[in-house]
């Protein structure tokens, strides 16, 4: 990887998951950011200016696809949304390509492989994909 670290931030309601990524891509040399609510996360997003935002899709309050529409309008050009869930892939692929995501992973993604496909995702050149375009498979 190279010398800048990748900023990322992670936001999930579970403790035990928001440690566990942000132990697993700090050892892979992100520099991560966790993020416990879908409350706030847009002021989040518009002052750490993070790449790469990895959101869990069921949180409580405020889904991460509602949450994505209202980060994404707050966040610097360039930076991707990520949706993370332990749903089945083909309910994650639907509402990822409805919301506008920039990728999606599935929860059972986890250690080298995870940080892999979000580093791979991150140097991809964000495109104008087309609207209706699917978003990148990240879980295969």
């Amino acid at each position: 990887m190279s010398e800048t670290k990748i900023r990322i931030l992670v936001v999930d309601d579970d403790q035990d998951q928001l440690v566990l990524a942000e132990r697993t891509l700090s050892a892979y040399g992100f520099d991560v950011r966790t993020h416990r609510s879908s409350l706030g996360v847009s002021n989040l997003v518009r002052s750490a200016a993070p790449d790469l935002v990895l959101l869990d899709v069921n949180i409580p309050a405020l889904s991460g696809d509602k949450v994505l529409s209202l980060a994404r309008a707050q966040a610097p050009l360039g930076t991707k949304f990520i949706l993370y869930s332990a749903s089945d892939e083909s309910k994650l692929r639907s509402l990822a390509l409805s919301s506008g995501a920039d990728g999606y992973i599935s929860k059972s993604v986890q250690g080298a492989d995870l940080a892999k496909k979000l580093t791979d995702l991150y140097k991809r050149g964000r495109t104008a994909a087309p609207a209706g375009s699917a978003p990148h498979a990240l879980n295969k």
